[in-house]
């Protein structure tokens, strides 16, 4: 009788898991289905390629294209290596009753609780007001404004600050899957230990830190409140001609569009469009990453 009840159980269990994982994949068809099919017949190369025009009603949206790009690529340049340090500090080097690392970690846990419009405002106030500020100062002329600004690196830098946590918290992961038999069969062989993060550590986790770089290019490429006082722009049919220019961005275009038109059933098509084209670019990065992730491992395990 007691094994039936375990069985039942056992198999209740499982049912209400698949049953979850099912509604999340239901809901997330749904949502595709509603994008693609809001916005595919306002698709088309024009679109895609050229610059807003006539209010923003008219024309493409290759500019948010090309800074949203950039901006994902800027933030996971600046966020890695500090992630990736960050962890291999804690998890390798850090004694076990480090009040720093405590610290740290203690750190990394309110960071990923904090709303992402409090990291804009830091955002404004470290790197633009502070930082920025204090760089016109001393390299630019009498009076001058070139730093102290909004700009795509400051927003850039941001979403790094934002991101930091998923980076540091699945390198983290990533190494402690490592078989604690590798690190000493290394250092039995005489490595040091710096020779045994370099050459064995690192080279089998790579597949879980390029796990971070998804996670936080997934989160970083959607953000709109930390950049809305750092660098992106409601209308700029230009380029940015450097990390110090402003830049448009296709998740702040959709929030425009979505909140400033005066004709919601003209811009509909357009707005739907814009999240598929956003949609598109963000699995697009992540697709990249996953690709890079598969063949690190086969090219880890064909080495083993």
């Amino acid at each position: 009788m007691k094994l039936a009840a375990r069985k039942l159980v056992g198999a209740s269990l499982t049912g209400a898991t698949g049953v979850a994982a099912l509604l999340i994949v239901v809901m997330l068809g749904f949502i595709l289905w509603d994008v693609v099919a809001g916005g595919w017949t306002r698709l088309s190369l024009e679109f895609i390629t050229q610059a807003p025009s006539e209010g923003m009603t008219a024309g493409g949206i290759f500019p948010a294209i090309y800074g949203t790009a950039v901006l994902t690529l800027l933030m996971t340049v600046a966020v890695m290596p500090v992630g990736v340090l960050t962890a291999v500090y804690l998890h390798e080097y850090a004694p076990r009753d480090s009040r720093l690392a405590g610290a740290v970690r203690v750190a990394v846990q309110n960071l990923a609780g904090v709303p992402s419009i409090v990291f804009g405002l830091f955002g404004l106030g470290f790197f633009i007001q502070f930082l920025g500020r204090n760089m016109d100062r001393a390299l630019s002329a009498e009076g001058a404004l070139r730093y102290g600004q909004p700009a795509l690196v400051w927003a850039a830098l941001t979403l790094a600050v934002l991101t930091l946590p998923v980076v540091i918290v699945s390198t983290e992961e990533a190494l402690r899957a490592v078989p604690r038999d590798w690190r000493d069969a290394s250092l039995a062989l005489g490595a040091t230990k710096s020779q045994t993060l370099i050459r064995v550590i690192l080279p089998s986790a790579v597949p879980g830190i390029l796990t971070g770089a998804i996670l936080a290019v997934a989160r970083g490429a959607g953000e709109v409140a930390p950049i809305l006082f750092t660098g992106v722009a409601y209308f700029l049919p230009d380029l940015p001609n450097g990390p110090f220019s402003q830049f448009m961005h296709l998740g702040y275009h959709v929030y425009v569009l979505a909140t400033q038109s005066t004709d919601v059933e003209a811009t509909k098509p357009l707005l739907y469009a814009t999240v598929l084209v956003l949609l598109s670019l963000t699995f697009l990065l992540n697709l990249i990453a996953i690709v890079l992730r598969v063949r690190t491992r086969r090219a880890a395990a064909a080495g083993a």
